[in-house]
């Protein structure tokens, strides 16, 4: 008697979605970074790399939840968080909590500066262009 064919179990892989593992690293990564360049970093260089990881956060956060999802909403999204995360500081709400818990700071900000919205845009587009080009024309649109 011979025995049965062993089988995978692997997941199958579907075309067009992102690694959920893979994601995670990255984000850890940008986390590393972001925490790396907030401590070595000085004044504004320190502010603008730290935004545009941010972004990149948020988009590679965005990719965890919608593996499937296009480039194109993923930007969408993640632009949407980041910008209203920034407007949100205008409120005094993000500036009050990170009074109260310092390690809000790094998730809510603190105060509104209008460069930040630029530079989060520019996070957002340089994650959705990397993804874009890593992913091929299936996943771009």
């Amino acid at each position: 008697m011979t025995d049965p064919p062993i089988r995978s179990v692997r997941a199958p892989v579907v075309p067009g979605r992102r690694s959920r593992v893979g994601l995670v690293l990255i984000a850890v990564l940008i986390v590393g970074l972001g925490l790396l360049g907030r401590f070595v970093l000085p004044g504004a260089a320190g502010d603008v790399a730290g935004g545009l990881l941010y972004a990149a956060l948020v988009y590679v956060v965005a990719a965890i939840v919608g593996p499937a999802a296009s480039v194109g909403r993923l930007a969408l999204v993640a632009l949407a968080v980041v910008l209203g995360l920034e407007l949100f500081q205008l409120t005094g709400v993000p500036a009050a909590i990170s009074d109260a818990f310092g390690p809000a700071r790094l998730v809510l900000g603190s105060t509104f500066v209008v460069s930040d919205l630029v530079v989060g845009a520019a996070g957002v587009a340089l994650m959705a262009t990397t993804d874009a080009v890593l992913a091929g024309p299936r996943r771009a649109r």
